[in-house]
């Protein structure tokens, strides 16, 4: 294990010295002081286990791929922001956008999200154990979105194939997205996202939503509905 301290190093190095792994190294690092800087852990490209102790600002974790992050505090906005695999792990909250345009790995919320969680997102799997804000899954593409708590306005507006499901209320729909049947295939694919995102939750007290598929293509009949 080793440890880097912000309070004694610049941000930089402490980067440098993460993405400086080669792959399958398997190291584990401890960040010490990260007193909500901005860009922590990103980019990093190899099989280490990062544990960053306290709360940290803008982008944490963005473009990650195999490495795993976990956060003890909160995290500002984009946390794991183009995230290809890997996995992050939240203990606090998270701000706006969170996991935005994410391709893959997971991402685990354990406190509340902000609006626009999962916006654009093209595979990644997010669990947030509490609320999510307003126009989350906007346009999301594909992968998986669970909520154990509730959902703001407009969820899953303009969505293409991303599955949701959410537990609590959803305050309102956005554009083309509909409620769906909760089908056996769908009780397996949420229990493994469960189990994963570290949360016992019943996968039989959640509600299934996707896309009603009219805004793929232009339709006059569905200008309204733009």
């Amino acid at each position: 294990m080793q440890t880097l301290d912000l309070a004694q190093s610049e941000l930089r190095a402490v980067n440098a010295a993460l993405q400086g792994e080669g792959a399958g190294s398997n190291q584990a690092f401890t960040i010490l002081n990260p007193r909500g800087a901005h860009a922590l852990a990103c980019g990093l490209d190899a099989a280490i286990d990062v544990t960053v102790d306290g709360t940290t600002g803008y982008y944490c974790g963005g473009m990650n791929k195999e490495a795993t992050i976990r956060v003890t505090g909160s995290v500002g906005p984009g946390v794991a922001e183009n995230m290809m695999s890997g996995r992050m792990v939240i203990e606090g909250d998270a701000s706006q956008y969170a996991g935005a345009t994410g391709h893959g790995g997971l991402l685990v919320i354990k406190g509340n999200a902000s609006s626009r969680c999962g916006i654009s997102m093209k595979g990644i799997e997010i669990v947030v154990h509490g609320n999510v804000g307003h126009m989350s899954a906007f346009m999301g593409q594909a992968g998986s979105l669970v909520v154990c708590g509730d959902a703001g306005d407009a969820l899953g507006d303009s969505l293409y194939e991303a599955k949701l499901f959410v537990r609590g209320s959803v305050k309102s729909l956005g554009a083309d997205c509909i409620e769906k049947e909760m089908r056996p295939e769908h009780l397996d694919h949420l229990a493994r996202l469960l189990e994963a995102g570290e949360c016992d939750a019943d996968p039989a007290s959640f509600r299934r939503y996707g896309s009603a598929r009219k805004l793929y293509n232009f339709d006059i009949d569905n200008a309204g509905a733009y």
